[in-house]
């Protein structure tokens, strides 16, 4: 009998999805709905003098119009206790976006002209729009009720490792920029809220259901059984959908006044400066190492912005950083410490890996810069410092964190096996002497990340009720399966993959009989959510041995009907026999049907075939893999093309070789899409300037290459399934890959670091201006390009309004 983990399985969610027979939010009519529309801050920074909505009032089609004043006691989103935000502001706006009022009419076009008719008064307050003024001497604090606009410190021991660098042969430093990044998910956000006698439900594109549930009866006084959360398909989430928004409040009070459902769904650019924003973070790092490239310490010092209205899953995404910070790597010392901002911006929440991709770019940038220094190979280096597989599970330095086991350098034997690793070393070489040609480079990102996310002590700091997941598997009386779970799916596939999970647990019954339901509180009764790689390795346990329960309950069904020892039934697929007895047969539907005849079955045998099972998982799991990028980068204008990108990954066991495939593939897209294109802007007032898909850059078929994907298996102890999670892998992994690439193509010019984005005249620049080159070493900035640098011919000037980081080699 085949198994199904493991076979390449055509998803079963894609038929209605592809043929436009998908239910998203918004694609649900209820009668009767009205919808809203929100009156948002065009400044970023101001005192709230006079909001007018008498002529929004008097619209025809208007339901009406809201302002802080008039919903009082209305409770504020969830966040880091203290710095809740409130749904509308009341006095002070505090970014550009942020809600003042909310309109209510009979279709969403009259809400929108409405919302455009309120009149606003303010009094424009300093904006703070980056870190470094809102740390400035005399900046006031954004968020009520704080001292500073440091809303979280986790300051340096005492041991700070100097002394461990100060002994190292060699020493050197960088400063490292995650931009700022955009979620962009294909839906926007968007909830519709039905209060009716029933109690409270809401239809939301979110992560998460069951907490929002939770929250939601928690805000509004009511019993969970009267709050309902339903997650139906969901347009993409990335981290940003696991946040709490002020519209899911908003729509759930005004519904109850209306005695009307009311539904709110984003705009683009309402979403591109209202969802939260990912990254933003910045790093100085300060390493010691050895003539062999082994680094023997490293210290790290990170300021998070965290926008106006600090995020529960963003101000604290240092520590995931920090946790994260030595990679695959063993290195002896690692000091640490981090401040989160608030700044008069969109706040900052979690973006695809949070907080574990900006680790894996700063340790593999490190390797990179250490192989320099020293004139080695970076894969000298990186060998030099591996975890060997020997040393697996491996504690790290930080508490709770034990990597499980994996295999770092057979991942990156894989890798080169399928890379033909000197032949492109020798061609980087000939195009270096040929002016004619496009310079070539390799980049490498050995990583590791953090998955599987669970034990509870560490998932209740991030606001969740715990780090379970769970399961129920009923088999109704035809011999088909319901499979419910707590996790809801965002396009990574559950209903396949749990689908072949079960398959399998329940004896090797086809997946067509199998439904997976998920998203609906009422449905499932409990779970977690799906964030940080977690449906697979916490969930599909859950799934497993929930699964596994009611197959020893066919099985002594089987075992009375055939008048066997259990011990002696073999099952194939859908039927039951008793081995070594030919002829003697029992069908699964014969099964499944008797479990409802009590007569028929064993003695004190309950009625029915249900098992529910919730999976606490001991550990996090930690997916890792071996990537390489090559590059060309064109001399006369800094673009660069990607001319291969190869992937080797241990997720552990591979459920489902395509979806694999898929999320690895998704992932890299990102990656690239953050190393070359993409960058939320703001200029110097806090406007931003990335409000549309003009001129935020997601990247398109033509700026991707075909991904060559490879799979390592070396299964994680700490689960049952031996699973560690993938969706977040190729986001970690790929920005590194790429900016290491086209740092080696560059690197006989003298350039030894430039930020992301690497716009074409970046990276011009970095190429023509003889001074950009060191950036690393010790009191040496990277200069800036010349103000009257003229970029070549046939690309565009540096666009105006403060985003001159675009166009040049930051310090």
């Amino acid at each position: 009998m085949a198994s199904m983990v493991g076979a390449a399985v055509v998803r079963k969610e894609d038929p209605a999805l592809l043929t436009g027979r998908g239910r998203f939010v918004d694609d649900i009519q209820l009668p009767g709905t009205v919808h809203m529309a929100y009156v948002r801050s065009v400044q970023a920074h101001a005192r709230i003098t006079g909001i007018d909505t008498s002529a929004a009032r008097d619209m025809p089609g208007v339901l009406g119009v809201w302002t802080a004043a008039d919903l009082p006691g209305l409770p504020h989103a969830r966040s880091i206790p203290g710095m809740e935000r409130p749904c509308l502001a009341s006095d002070t706006v505090r970014f550009v976006g942020e809600p003042l009022a909310v309109v209510v009419a009979v279709d969403r076009y009259v809400a929108a002209d409405a919302a455009a008719a309120v009149v606003v008064d303010h009094d424009a307050l300093p904006v703070l729009a980056t870190i470094e003024q809102a740390m400035a001497d005399g900046a006031a604090p954004i968020v009520p009720g704080q001292r500073s606009n440091v809303v979280m410190d986790q300051p340096m021991t005492e041991d700070d490792a100097e002394a461990e660098l100060a002994a190292a042969p060699h020493r050197t430093s960088l400063r490292i920029r995650n931009q700022r990044l955009a979620a962009v998910p294909i839906e926007p956000n968007g909830c519709l809220a039905n209060w009716d006698t029933t109690g409270l439900t809401l239809y939301a594109t979110v992560q998460a259901p069951h907490p929002i549930r939770n929250e939601l009866a928690t805000m509004f006084g009511l019993p969970q059984h009267e709050t309902r959360v339903v997650a139906p398909d969901v347009g993409g989430g990335f981290g940003a959908k696991a946040s709490f928004y002020p519209a899911f409040i908003l729509t759930a009070e005004l519904s109850r006044r209306l005695c009307r459902p009311v539904k709110y769904v984003e705009t683009r650019s309402e979403n591109l400066v209202s969802m939260t924003h990912g990254r933003a973070q910045l790093q100085d790092v300060e390493v010691g190492f050895d003539d062999d490239g082994r680094v023997l310490a490293m210290r790290l010092a990170i300021v998070q912005d965290c926008g106006a209205w600090p995020d529960a899953t963003g101000a604290g995404l240092p520590t995931l950083t920090v946790f994260m910070s030595g990679g695959c790597y063993k290195i002896a010392k690692i000091a640490a410490s981090f401040k989160s901002v608030a700044t008069n911006t969109t706040p900052i929440g979690a973006y695809r890996g949070a907080g574990r991709p900006e680790a894996a770019f700063l340790i593999e940038r490190v390797m990179d810069v250490v192989a320099d220094e020293l004139g080695r190979d970076p894969l000298e280096v990186r060998r030099a410092n591996f975890i060997q597989p020997d040393e697996m599970p491996f504690a790290t330095q930080w508490p709770g964190i034990v990597y499980d086991e994996s295999d770092f350098p057979r991942l990156l034997d894989t890798l080169l096996e399928n890379l033909d690793y000197e032949v492109l070393r020798r061609a980087a070489e000939e195009r270096r002497a040929d002016l004619s040609r496009p310079l070539l480079g390799i980049g490498f990102s050995t990583f590791v990340e953090m998955g599987g996310f669970g034990p509870t002590p560490l998932f209740e700091q991030f606001g969740y009720l715990g780090g379970w997941e769970s399961s129920t598997v009923r088999m109704n009386s035809d011999g088909t399966v319901v499979v419910s779970v707590g996790t809801s799916p965002h396009g990574q596939g559950h209903e396949t993959a749990f689908a072949q999970i079960a398959a399998d647990a329940l004896g090797g019954i086809p997946m067509e009989r199998i439904t997976v339901r998920h998203g609906d509180t009422h449905t499932v009764q409990e779970g977690i959510g799906t964030m940080g790689s977690r449906a697979i390795p916490v969930c599909g346990p859950a799934v497993m041995r929930s699964s596994d329960k009611v197959r020893r309950k066919l099985l002594q069904i089987a075992a009375h009907m055939l008048e066997a020892n259990e011990d002696d039934i073999v099952q194939d697929g859908e039927s039951f026999a008793v081995r070594g007895t030919p002829g003697t047969e029992v069908t699964l539907a014969d099964v499944a049907l008797t479990a409802y005849k009590p007569h028929k079955c064993p003695d004190g045998m309950e009625i029915g075939l249900q098992a529910m099972d919730c999976y606490e998982p001991t550990n996090l799991s930690y997916p890792s893999g071996a990537h390489a990028c090559v590059v060309e980068v064109d001399r006369a204008t800094g673009k660069v093309d990607i001319l291969r990108y190869v992937a080797v990954d241990d997720c552990g066991t591979v459920i489902n070789p395509l979806t694999a495939r898929g999320q690895v593939e998704g992932g890299v897209a990102q990656g690239i899409a953050q190393a070359l294109l993409e960058e939320v802007g703001y200029d110097p007032e806090g406007q931003p300037v990335t409000s549309s898909l003009i001129d935020y850059a997601v990247p398109g078929a033509p700026d991707l290459p075909d991904m060559e994907t490879h799979h390592v298996e070396v299964k994680t102890s700490f689960n049952p399934l031996g699973a560690k999670g993938l969706g977040e892998s190729g986001a970690t992994a790929a920005p590194q890959a790429v900016v290491n690439a086209v740092v080696d193509a560059l690197s006989h010019l003298g350039v030894r670091t430039i930020d992301m984005p690497l716009t074409p005249f970046k990276v011009w620049t970095a190429m023509n201006d003889g001074r950009a080159a060191d950036g690393v070493s010790p009191g040496v900035a990277a200069p800036q390009a010349d103000a009257g640098a003229s970029p070549p011919e046939g690309m565009p000037e540096p666009p105006e309004g403060g985003r001159d980081e675009d166009w040049k080699v930051t310090p």
